[in-house]
Order: structure tokens, then sequence, then C-alpha cells
């Protein structure tokens, strides 16, 4: 990308541009990520969990090709060391994310499938500080405290009877171990190869599709394997090229632009995105019990984000 060069007058205009192209690649990101909630609650009956997985990534590797091969092919002997680390990562951040995440939506709404994912930053942010000892200042403390409340909102359903019980929703408890594996693959973003992100994420991939066999193995040991029906076969597609490419292409082109801090934020737009399509495409109720879970999921991620990160900046 050729750099802008300072001009006398409109040099503001010019500028602005870059930023403008950031904010439609990420905000495009964030609508595919909450399309893939509704994605999910659609695939069930038409294509089971593990086979959605294992498709996505052999569709997505399989388009990566002619976009990475080149890349890849100059720096793969850079990812040698590290393959173990990458198997994992793919392993727990991708495969097993979404293998979790789809069997989720065979029990919960599609709502809650975007609300619990609208907590993820603040989960990396937790364990940020578990593992690294990221400092969190007492007022980041307060966000990440009022997300967890509408976690817990959204797990409850707004029926606090059910802390008393514990007698949760099979799908909300499975997202939320989702959620805390991809936090902690976040998190190990920060050990990664020193190579261009077209590559690792081409690795990653690659790491995801070999991982998902193992699961695609028991789907049809169990006799659960569910083949795609054609319209699971439309779902295969969106979301091998969707969420699992075309997404990830413009997030990383958002980062560039604006960097990471800045970029992140556009992740609380996808339980905003993700409520208004599984009312407006699947047909959900919007519950009450959802408005305020989806309230104090963005309330605590606006307290963390803007006043905490002002706090320390002062």
């Amino acid at each position: 990308m050729a750099r802008l060069q300072p001009t006398p007058t409109g040099s503001d205009e010019i500028a602005s541009r870059p930023v403008t192209g950031a904010y439609v690649f990420l905000t495009l990101t964030a609508l595919i990520w909450a399309g893939n909630a509704v994605a999910g609650k659609w695939a069930v009956g038409q294509v089971s969990p593990f086979a959605l997985t294992s498709l996505r990534w052999l569709v997505a590797c399989a388009a990566l090709v002619p976009l990475a091969g080149r890349q890849v092919a100059r720096e793969w002997r850079l990812l040698l060391p590290s393959w173990r680390r990458i198997l994992l990562m793919g392993g727990c951040g991708y495969t097993a994310f979404n293998a979790l995440f789809y069997v989720a939506g065979t029990y919960t709404s599609a709502t809650n499938l975007a609300l619990f994912q609208g907590a993820i930053p603040v989960v990396v942010l937790a364990c940020s500080f578990a593992v690294y000892r990221t400092p969190i200042g007492w007022i980041q403390a307060v966000g990440v405290l009022v997300t967890l409340l509408g976690v817990a909102v959204a797990a409850t359903h707004g029926d606090w009877q059910i802390l008393r019980t514990l007698d949760f929703n099979r799908g909300d408890l499975l997202m939320l171990v989702a959620c805390l594996l991809y936090a902690g693959y976040t998190v190990a973003l920060r050990g990664r190869p020193a190579v261009s992100g077209l590559t690792f994420f081409t690795a990653m991939a690659a790491a995801a599709l070999l991982t998902s066999l193992p699961l695609l193995m028991v789907e049809w040991g169990t006799g659960r394997l569910v083949w795609p029906t054609g319209q699971g076969w439309a779902i295969v597609v969106f979301v091998g090229l969707g969420p699992s490419l075309i997404s990830q292409l413009f997030f990383m082109r958002g980062v560039e632009m604006i960097g990471p801090n800045r970029a992140g934020v556009f992740v609380n737009l996808v339980p905003v995105f993700g409520a208004f399509l599984a009312v407006a495409l699947v047909g959900e109720p919007f519950r009450p019990d959802n408005a305020a879970a989806l309230a104090l999921v963005l309330g605590g991620i606006f307290i963390a984000e803007r006043f905490g990160r002002r706090s320390q900046a002062s």
C-alpha cells in the first residue's frame, strides 16, 4: 500500500480514508462472526456439529491455497520449531471452540451464542492477568464483573433459581467452555512465531483441519454423523468462506490500519448483530432477559475498554 503524502489542503480528509476503510472492514467482520451464530442454529438437522467443523476448515484451507501458497512456501521453515504450539492453538482456539459452538447451537438460542461471544474480550483480559500478570485497574475489574454478570443473566435466562439448583442449559455451559478456550488461544497469540499474519493463519487453519478429524471419526463411529443436506452444504460454504476466512482477512487488514487495541473494540458488535440476526432470521423472541444480558455485556466491555484504559493512561 502506498504511503499517503501530506498535502497543503484536504490532508485531514485524505488521512481519514484509511480509518474509514478500517471501520468498514471491522464492522463487516463482526457482522460475519454474528452470522456464524445463526448458521449454528440453521445447521441443526442439516449437518452434524463435528462434520460442520471439519468441512468448514477444509473449505477454508482449499481457499487459502491460491491466496497464501507462495507466502507459506517462503516462510514454512520458520513455523517448524513451533509446530506443537500451532497444533495446540489450532486445536483449542479453532477446532474445539467451533465444535463446542455448533454443539451448543442444538441446545441454546442463537442470541445466547452471540452474547457469550461478546464476553470473550473481557475473559481475555482476565486470562492475561492470570497468565502474564498484565495489570488490571479497578475500573477494568468493575467492567469484568459487569460483563460476567451479563453472562450469568444469559446463562440463567433471568431465572436466578438456576444458580441455586445449578440446573444450567447444556448449550450455555458448552458456550462458556468454548469462550474460555478461545480466550486462552487469544492470550497465547502473544508468543506466536515471527511470520506474516497470513502464513500464521494458514498454519492455524491446517492445524484446525487436522485436529478436527478425530472428532469427525468419533461422530461417525457413534452413528451421529449427519452428512450435509443441500441447505447443509450452503451453511458449510458460508462458514468456511465467511467466519473462517473472509472475516479473518478483514480483521487482519483492520488491525494493520488502526492497530489491535482499537480494532478489538469492534468485537463488541458481535452480540449486537447476533441478537438482531437471531430475531430477524431465526425468528427467536427478544426477551427482557436477553436485553438485560446484552446491556450488561456491552456495558462491562465499555467500562473496561474506555474508562479503564483512560484511567491507566492518566
